[in-house]
């Protein structure tokens, strides 16, 4: 299933509405281009890069959005909250590496708000784009010309003696994994209605396509075209040698609980958001309902990108 999708034409700017009442800033007219800016704030060159971006949008007289944080660092009279920010939005420029762009496209959400990825890591599987590609990049968009890939997300859940405790959203994987050590968990796995394994493992994950090149693959996962809509479970060294990776269909549901009754054994979304179990929890993973929209460099495809950034097939 291809999901990549091509645009004639700029997508219109979203109202202001949502703006951060508790940091007295004025929201962004609707009528305006409003240009959110993400970084890392940590990184002195994301901020070098952001604070350049900030000044080229406002000489072409667009609105940036800037994240309240990185707004610290650069002494801009306004800052917005991040998950403020998509509402306003119609782009978000990310400047960083992959966990970045990860943990901005949960904030991202239902908005569908197109991400912008700008490489200042170490790999930039995802964030593609290098800096000398930024501007280049920013005036195609702006001229309507442009691809996004639209990258299926996960919806996860987690119920605690039949009461909901709270769901979640992932780019990337949802991992249960102990923090015990010389100890295995058992997990009881089933997909939909029908009992698939009892896991007895360090771990299980449960990945999105896009994520089949991160802790998945790690683990002895498979790679799978971010273009295909897929579930990918992967035991994280499993007790049993027949335990390997499986591939489900995307409308799956996969219903994990946990069996063990040992402590420090937690829930994982994108290898950023922790949340502690118990004996009897049940996490539940399925397609969630929106896509992370990233808009694509042109310049490479998906398979260049393996083989470049990961050697995929090198000998």
């Amino acid at each position: 299933m291809n999901h990549k999708t091509s645009f004639s034409g700029p997508s219109g700017a979203r109202a202001g509405s949502g703006a951060v009442s508790s940091l007295s800033v004025p929201a962004p007219l609707s009528s305006s281009r409003n240009i959110g800016i993400f970084a890392k704030v940590q990184d002195p060159r994301c901020r070098e890069v952001a604070g350049e971006l900030l000044e080229w949008l406002k000489n072409r007289g667009l609105v940036p959005l800037v994240e309240v944080r990185l707004s610290r660092y650069l002494e801009c009279e306004n800052g917005f909250p991040g998950e403020a920010i998509p509402s306003m939005a119609e782009l978000v420029v990310v400047l960083g590496g992959d966990g970045t762009l990860i943990s901005v496209a949960r904030l991202v959400g239902r908005q569908e708000v197109p991400i912008l990825g700008v490489n200042l890591g170490s790999l930039g599987f995802l964030t593609e784009i290098p800096v000398c590609g930024l501007y280049p990049a920013l005036e195609s968009y702006l001229r309507g010309d442009y691809t996004t890939s639209r990258r299926m997300m996960l919806s996860v859940s987690h119920t605690r003696g039949g009461e909901t405790i709270g769901v979640y959203e992932a780019l990337n994987d949802a991992v249960i994994n102990k923090g015990a050590p010389a100890k295995i968990i058992a997990l009881d796995t089933a997909v939909d209605s029908s009992f698939l394994a009892t896991f007895k493992a360090d771990g299980l994950i449960v990945s999105s396509p896009t994520g089949s090149t991160g802790y998945s693959l790690s683990a002895g996962g498979p790679i799978v075209d971010p273009e295909t809509d897929c579930l990918i479970i992967t035991p994280i060294c499993s007790h049993t040698l027949t335990n390997r990776p499986l591939v489900v269909g995307a409308d799956a549901k996969v219903i994990i609980t946990l069996d063990s009754p040992i402590e420090n054994v937690m829930l994982t979304l994108d290898g950023q958001v922790g949340v502690p179990l118990e004996y009897r929890d049940v996490i539940s993973v399925r397609r969630a309902e929106h896509r992370t929209r990233l808009i694509l460099s042109g310049a490479t495809d998906y398979f260049e990108v393996l083989r470049t950034k990961l050697k995929w097939g090198e000998r």
